[in-house]
């Protein structure tokens, strides 16, 4: 039986209900920029209705100095977080949730499906991480079980497809967003030994394996530059290799916000990337639109964006030898540099508003064709986000 929604013309249907569940900008990384991006070009949909839930609410006024406390900051994190899920979900048809994995799916994706599900609503789960295979494999008893209770599994890449089918699970792939008019392509004709590596510094990234290689293209290139954008775990010992290694012209730069990491990109000549465990870097894709030439490793699903000597150089994992080496390829080949830079902007275009459009759009509308949309005389939604939410994320 066809909803009754459905026999309207389009002007008179009601808007889909979304509420997309997320990092804001307070968590900075690949997923509160892609809720962001995506947060961004939905509200221009006249057919959907968004709200944004921030997975890190931060507490009003004196109780904010709670938050600081730790341990006690994600007990009351997680209580805020959890009583605002009971709150806003009622509210809405589709619950999109942002997902990482181990720790951070329990505390944040897992009490969102389970208060979506307990409350008849459709469940999106937007698994980003890469290191799906070993959280899956440790976490089997709990984080199957609870993925079977979404309604649809959507990844940003092939590769977790194939990871999440091992399993038993099915995925479907709409790839991270790019928004390419927000970076400057700059041709490189001429190539200085200028590189960038922007990821987090945490240990699977393998920042120490872009330390490594850098040590060997100082050898050749003395006055060589490498920039570290990014902050994590492992940031101390990662400036204590760097001393260990009598680098030079090594900068940290710390953590830099997604409107401002174009200038570094800008700035820079060749990207380095390290990576024992990937999935789709959006770091990769950024070089891409910014005319870098890129060496990185074959880790995860990067071998599905990056393709060997083609539009980047593609090493093993661990093998900062041949990182180097590529580096220093690049350098004295700098029409071949030229020519990868000219085929990874091809590249981007999979990443585009364009054809992803359609994607998400269709996702949403088989799920609401599954659920008994709200009648025409409720309410509908004032705005549903936080003027501080709004501010960090739905104006992107």
């Amino acid at each position: 039986m066809r909803n009754q929604d459905e026999t309207l013309p389009m002007k008179d249907r009601l808007p889909m209900r979304i509420l997309i569940v997320a990092p804001s900008f307070e968590i900075l990384g690949g997923q509160s920029v892609q809720a962001a991006r995506l947060l961004a070009r939905l509200r221009q949909e006249p057919s959907l209705e968004l709200g944004f839930l921030a997975i890190n609410p931060r507490l009003p006024g004196p109780l904010a100095l709670l938050q600081k406390i730790k341990y006690l900051r994600t007990l009351v994190t997680s209580l805020v977080y959890v009583a605002s899920l009971f709150l806003r979900i009622p509210k809405y048809d589709v619950i999109h949730v942002f997902s990482a994995s181990y720790f951070s799916f329990v505390l944040a994706p897992t009490p969102a499906i389970v208060i979506g599900k307990l409350f008849g609503k459709k469940v999106l789960l937007n698994y980003h991480s890469g290191e799906a295979e070993d959280h899956l494999h440790r976490w089997r008893r709990t984080a199957i079980p609870t993925l079977r209770l979404v309604d649809s599994l959507i990844v940003p890449s092939v590769y977790l497809v194939r990871v999440f089918t091992h399993f038993g699970l099915q995925a479907r792939a709409i790839f991270n967003l790019i928004e390419t008019e927000e970076f400057q392509f700059r041709e490189r004709r001429v190539l200085r030994p200028v590189f960038l590596s922007n990821r987090n510094l945490e240990t699977h990234y393998g920042v120490d394996r872009v330390l490594r290689a850098f040590e060997i293209i100082q050898q050749r290139f003395p006055n060589a530059v490498l920039t570290v954008a990014g902050d994590g775990s492992q940031r101390t010992s990662l400036e204590k290799l760097s001393r260990t290694l009598t680098l030079k012209n090594v900068r940290f730069v710390g953590r830099v916000p997604p409107d401002q990491i174009r200038k570094f990109y800008n700035a820079a000549d060749i990207y380095l990337n390290g990576s024992d465990i990937d999935n789709q870097p959006l770091s990769l894709l950024e070089a891409f639109a910014c005319g870098l030439p890129i060496v990185t490793t074959d880790a995860g699903g990067i071998p599905d964006i990056v393709r060997d000597g083609e539009t980047g150089f593609l090493v093993p994992c661990g093998n900062y030898q041949l990182l180097a080496e590529r580096a220093i390829k690049l350098l004295n080949d700098p029409a071949l540099a030229e020519t990868l830079a000219q085929k990874g902007k091809l590249e981007c275009s999979k990443y585009s508003w364009v054809l992803l459009r359609d994607a998400w759009m269709n996702v949403y509308e088989e799920l609401a064709r599954k659920y008994p949309r709200h009648s025409a005389n409720e309410e509908t939604l004032e705005s549903d986000v936080s003027p501080d939410s709004a501010r960090k994320v739905a104006t992107r």
